[in-house]
């Protein structure tokens, strides 16, 4: 019997933020906060925690990893359509 070791989100989040072509993506936290990384310079990955700065220049957060359960990427880049209506 073999065990799979479930990755962390420090792991995923160190593999995006280290990307030669960088991509925004999504941390997505235990209270259903959402905070969007748009600038890994504007991020720092600590051991146990990431700070985000926002490009605004007034706000920060400093979030635990642990709080951190899932990081979202954009699908493909696409933005979903919405059905048009018919008759009009």
């Amino acid at each position: 019997m073999s065990l799979r070791r479930r990755r962390q989100p420090r792991d995923d989040i160190r593999e995006l933020l280290d990307r030669d072509l960088f991509m925004p993506f999504r941390l997505v936290l235990s209270s259903g906060m959402q905070y969007d990384v748009l600038d890994p310079q504007m991020t720092v990955l600590l051991k146990s925690e990431i700070f985000v700065a926002f490009p605004d220049g007034e706000r920060s957060s400093l979030i635990p990893l642990l709080h951190v359960t899932s990081v979202e990427t954009p699908a493909n880049g696409r933005r979903r359509r919405t059905p048009r209506r018919k008759g009009r």
